[in-house]
Protein backbone atom coordinates (compact mmCIF):
# COMPACT_ATOMS: atom_id res chain seq x y z
CA UNK A 1 0.00 0.00 0.00
CA UNK A 2 1.68 2.85 -0.92
CA UNK A 3 0.65 6.81 0.08
CA UNK A 4 1.36 9.48 -2.12
CA UNK A 5 0.77 12.17 0.49
CA UNK A 6 2.96 12.46 3.27
CA UNK A 7 0.14 14.36 5.14
CA UNK A 8 -2.16 11.60 5.07
CA UNK A 9 0.04 9.08 6.90
CA UNK A 10 1.12 12.35 9.60
CA UNK A 11 -2.87 12.20 9.87
CA UNK A 12 -3.34 8.92 11.07
CA UNK A 13 -0.47 9.07 13.16
CA UNK A 14 -2.23 12.11 14.81
CA UNK A 15 -5.51 10.95 15.31
CA UNK A 16 -3.93 7.29 16.13
CA UNK A 17 -1.81 8.88 19.23
CA UNK A 18 -5.11 11.19 20.19
CA UNK A 19 -6.53 7.54 20.45
CA UNK A 20 -3.86 5.72 22.50
CA UNK A 21 -3.18 8.59 24.92
CA UNK A 22 -6.72 8.92 25.90
CA UNK A 23 -6.89 5.49 26.20
CA UNK A 24 -4.27 5.65 28.50
CA UNK A 25 -5.89 7.98 30.97
CA UNK A 26 -9.16 6.16 31.09
CA UNK A 27 -7.53 3.18 32.83
CA UNK A 28 -6.66 5.49 35.61
CA UNK A 29 -9.13 5.26 38.51
CA UNK A 30 -10.23 8.70 38.19
CA UNK A 31 -13.86 10.13 39.25
CA UNK A 32 -13.38 13.10 36.94
CA UNK A 33 -12.20 11.80 33.93
CA UNK A 34 -8.95 12.73 31.73
CA UNK A 35 -8.19 16.04 31.53
CA UNK A 36 -8.00 17.15 27.70
CA UNK A 37 -4.95 19.49 28.01
CA UNK A 38 -2.97 16.41 29.50
CA UNK A 39 -4.53 13.87 26.83
CA UNK A 40 -3.53 16.64 24.24
CA UNK A 41 0.12 16.92 25.48
CA UNK A 42 0.48 13.40 25.86
CA UNK A 43 -0.37 12.55 22.16
CA UNK A 44 2.06 15.42 20.92
CA UNK A 45 4.97 13.90 23.27
CA UNK A 46 3.96 10.27 22.30
CA UNK A 47 3.82 11.44 18.26
CA UNK A 48 6.88 13.17 18.06
CA UNK A 49 8.55 10.29 20.10
CA UNK A 50 6.96 7.85 17.56
CA UNK A 51 8.10 9.69 14.62
CA UNK A 52 11.99 9.83 16.04
CA UNK A 53 11.96 6.08 16.59
CA UNK A 54 10.85 5.54 13.32
CA UNK A 55 13.23 8.12 11.91
CA UNK A 56 16.12 5.72 13.43
CA UNK A 57 14.49 2.74 12.01
CA UNK A 58 14.46 4.16 8.24
CA UNK A 59 11.52 2.10 6.45
CA UNK A 60 8.94 2.90 4.16
CA UNK A 61 5.66 2.72 2.95
CA UNK A 62 3.10 0.67 5.30
CA UNK A 63 5.90 -0.98 7.28
CA UNK A 64 6.67 2.50 8.58
CA UNK A 65 2.90 3.31 9.56
CA UNK A 66 2.25 0.07 10.66
CA UNK A 67 6.02 0.36 12.94
CA UNK A 68 4.80 3.80 14.27
CA UNK A 69 1.78 2.88 15.70
CA UNK A 70 3.61 -0.11 17.30
CA UNK A 71 5.62 2.17 18.29
CA UNK A 72 3.00 4.61 19.90
CA UNK A 73 1.61 1.50 21.82
CA UNK A 74 4.30 0.76 23.40
CA UNK A 75 5.48 4.24 24.55
CA UNK A 76 1.76 4.40 25.81
CA UNK A 77 2.16 0.92 27.96
CA UNK A 78 5.61 2.60 28.90
CA UNK A 79 4.04 5.90 30.54
CA UNK A 80 0.66 3.82 32.03
CA UNK A 81 3.40 1.81 33.48
CA UNK A 82 5.77 4.72 35.37
CA UNK A 83 2.43 6.79 36.14
CA UNK A 84 0.68 4.19 37.63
Amino acid sequence: MYFKSKNFSLLILGITSLICSRAMFLFFNDPEGPNLLIVTVTAVVVYFLSLKIVKLLNFTGFKKIILTILAQIIIVIIFYLCLN
